[in-house]
């Protein structure tokens, strides 16, 4: 059984922010999956996800951390890193990571571009593989 929309989750503490990123993958025919913390999505589980977008400044666990420990348990789940500090762009954590790295205030039509980028490669890989 497959699933006609692709789900991506949503990491951020603005509340703003979320229903902003909600309501733009929605309108583009993605399912959005938003949680307010790293903490939150873990608890729910990663199953069914196809790409996370999470913010790097957050408390708690970061963006980063969370990439991190997401990468080990999916290996092939894209995270998209997103900061309204332009500062950590710099950072040695972010390097590598120009494809999937948005500054906000972002692009929208930039990010939907990334966003379906990295799920048509995936809908590839998966055909190929079945």
């Amino acid at each position: 059984m497959s699933r006609s929309r692709p789900v991506v989750a949503i990491v951020d503490d603005d509340p703003r922010l979320l229903e902003s990123l909600e309501d733009l993958l929605e309108s583009a025919g993605y399912w959005a999956r938003s949680f307010a913390s790293a903490g939150s999505l873990l608890a729910s589980g990663l199953s069914g996800v196809d790409l996370l977008i999470t913010d790097i400044g957050m408390p708690g666990m970061d963006g980063f951390e969370l990439r991190d420990l997401v990468k080990k348990a999916r290996p092939e789940l894209p995270v998209f890193l997103i900061t309204g500090r332009h500062e950590i762009a710099d950072q040695d954590r972010a390097q590598g990571t120009s494809r999937f790295f948005f500054r906000k205030p972002f692009d929208a039509k930039v990010l939907l571009a990334a966003v379906g980028d990295a799920l048509g490669d995936r809908e590839m890989e998966d055909e190929h593989e079945s």
